[in-house]
């Protein structure tokens, strides 16, 4: 136990958005997830619905908070914005998160977003490659 009366992280900044870089590496993770499945599950008949159908979701997933995004990057910015620098990922990931009236470390809550999509492009590319060692095995 400590003797501090306040914590020793009490003045580290807190932010309530992922820094741009990561918004990119989840964006890349769920293309490449659309590349894998397309690539390494394409060689089979009648799957070419149901993958147009996943790239299709997957298309408006991204595609939609993007042009939000953009839309008010153009348009609903205020006046005290402009003056913002923009924050390396370093200096992002040393601070805090308001993630749901809680407070995360930063790279806690990268971690928490990014963990999962990790999981399951790389997941389906790992299931994909061992099918192709597999069929010619089982046919």
């Amino acid at each position: 136990m400590s003797n501090q009366v306040i914590p020793s992280n009490h003045n580290r900044p807190h932010r309530d958005q992922f820094h741009p870089l990561i918004y990119r590496v989840a964006g890349g993770l769920a293309v490449w997830f659309a590349l894998s499945a397309w690539i390494l599950f394409d060689h089979q008949g009648y799957i070419e619905l149901p993958l147009t159908f996943i790239t299709i979701l997957l298309l408006m997933a991204l595609g939609i908070p993007w042009i939000l995004w953009r839309q008010w990057h153009k348009y609903g910015r205020s006046g005290q914005d402009d003056g913002q620098k923009a924050v390396s990922l370093r200096d992002w990931g040393n601070g805090d998160m308001d993630v749901w009236g809680a407070r995360l470390h930063s790279s806690d809550a990268a971690i928490n977003m990014l963990l999962p999509l990790a999981a399951v492009s790389f997941g389906l590319t790992a299931i994909g490659i061992v099918l192709l060692f597999i069929e010619p095995a089982v046919a």
